[in-house]
């Protein structure tokens, strides 16, 4: 089980949180122009990277508000904690061949 450090409430188990998916995503400007492809695209795919990943986090039996985290998905390691609005972390991927 992960140990996540909510910026509100400190350090918590896993199960208190809800993963909300890839940060950092900016919703289309003008989303009426787009066609259903475009459209789905935005909805559905998410890059799914082996290594550093910025991900949305909801403290859903806690202060139940939302944060970003940087985090390893090979090793699940979480690399940052911060606000949501703050800009991600200058964080170097690790290499996995």
């Amino acid at each position: 089980m992960l140990l996540i450090s909510c910026p509100h409430c400190g350090p918590r188990a896993e199960s208190e949180f809800h993963c909300g998916g890839e940060a950092h995503i900016e919703r289309p400007k003008d989303p009426a122009s787009l066609s259903d492809a475009e459209w789905a695209e935005f909805v559905f795919l998410r890059d799914n990277p082996k290594g550093l990943l910025f991900e949305r986090w909801h403290h859903s039996q806690g202060c139940r508000r939302w944060f970003n985290v940087a985090r390893d998905t090979v090793t699940y390691e979480i690399l940052a904690v911060y606000p949501m609005g703050s800009p991600p972390p200058a964080l170097e991927p690790r290499s996995y061949v």
